[in-house]
């Protein structure tokens, strides 16, 4: 059986909602198969996504795309350096 993989949007949703739930008096553990996930997936994604609002999400995206573009551009970088340096030793 394939598992769902859930979009940080829906993460957050969801997180939400068991709070919700869990301030209206219904147990946690009760709340968090409400949202239908398990109390494990539910803690892990309470580590990584707790507090986050939709706003911070989308910067958090965003800062980790600027992060790859900027790796990548690293290693093409040092890439192209060692090629050059091996060039200048008359190594071919």
């Amino acid at each position: 059986m394939a598992t769902k993989r859930h979009k940080p949007e829906e993460i957050v949703s969801k997180l939400r909602r068991v709070d919700v739930l869990v301030g209206q008096g219904m147990a946690r553990i009760d709340a968090i198969r409400g949202v239908s996930i398990t109390e494990q997936t539910y803690y892990r994604w309470r580590k990584q996504y707790g507090g986050m609002g939709t706003d911070q999400l989308k910067e958090l995206k965003r800062l980790q795309k600027e992060n790859e573009r900027l790796r990548k551009a690293v290693s093409d970088l040092t890439l192209d350096k060692l090629i050059l340096a091996e060039a200048a030793k008359g190594n071919f």
